[in-house]
């Protein structure tokens, strides 16, 4: 099919001009948010140079286009992607699976470093609601997404929502964590075999954690405090519990330990009360 080598410019003007009409003010608005380019039939075009033309095309329209980078992470755009675009393609496409999408993850997570307001790690769209996936797999797969940092793009039939994929897409407080000001991509602080602590800074001083089990049986999960973040382990913190939109009755010092079921996790923010 038809692309945009040697079209750039032609494409970004067109793209910048569209219009959609907002009824409610009965009137027309530029329309155009997002551009995600992709590489297919490149012609052997070095990345670099192809999505430096496209860089240049959206900037010279004046109008802010999100610019999302898609060449699979073959060569590592997290090194160099935040010169041309907002986001970068760091894995090869997902799959609706729970291995193909713990790969993904795990991929993705190794450039950790290099995402910030502005510039971030892409690991594919959300697969969540395409059935290939229990409930809670799901909310494994959109929490790690979340908390990373990543395009949060719906990839199912958005005409056709169950009750259970509505109940994870329209989490706020999971989205409030995604959208989070400070913009600092959660890491894996400590695995022990297929049990994994992830955790990252949050703006106000707190820390989101995330406590995955991969196992086919429930686990008991400890998060220390001086491997998530927290300057001292006297740190007494109140901790929110994202998925069950409680905030727990007890006060935790040095560590967290919970219970998670298999193929689950948990997610907490935890709020310093004292240092």
């Amino acid at each position: 099919m038809p692309g945009s080598i040697g079209h750039e410019k032609q494409d970004a003007t067109t793209f910048a001009s569209w219009m959609i009409e907002d009824s409610n003010l009965c009137s027309f608005k530029q329309g155009i948010d997002y551009l995600k380019y992709d590489n297919c039939y490149n012609d052997d075009t070095r990345p670099t140079i192809r999505y430096q033309a496209m860089s240049n095309a959206l900037q010279e329209t004046g109008r802010p286009i999100f610019f999302s980078i898609c060449e699979w992470g073959d060569m590592r755009p997290a090194l160099w992607g935040a010169n041309l675009g907002n986001c970068w393609r760091t894995t090869d496409d997902i799959s609706d699976s729970w291995d193909r999408m713990l790969k993904v993850a795990d991929l993705n997570e190794v450039f950790a470093d290099y995402a910030k307001p502005g510039g971030w790690n892409d690991p594919d769209m959300l697969e969540v609601g395409n059935g290939g996936m229990k409930y809670s797999e799901y909310v494994v797969h959109f929490s790690i997404w979340a908390i990373s940092k990543a395009p949060l793009l719906l990839g199912c039939d958005v005409r056709n929502l169950s009750n259970e994929t509505l109940q994870i897409i329209s989490n706020e407080e999971v989205i409030a964590i995604n959208q989070d000001p400070l913009g600092v991509q959660a890491k894996k602080v400590r695995m022990e075999g297929e049990q994994e602590i992830w955790a990252g800074p949050l703006s106000g001083d707190r820390i989101v954690v995330l406590l995955e089990n991969r196992k086919p049986w429930s686990s008991k999960m400890i998060a220390h405090w001086d491997d998530i973040g927290f300057n001292s382990t006297n740190t007494v913190v109140e901790a929110r519990d994202i998925w069950e939109h409680t905030t727990l009755t007890t006060k935790f010092q040095g560590k967290l330990t919970t219970n998670v079921e298999a193929r689950a996790c948990k997610m907490f923010v935890l709020t310093p009360l004292t240092n």
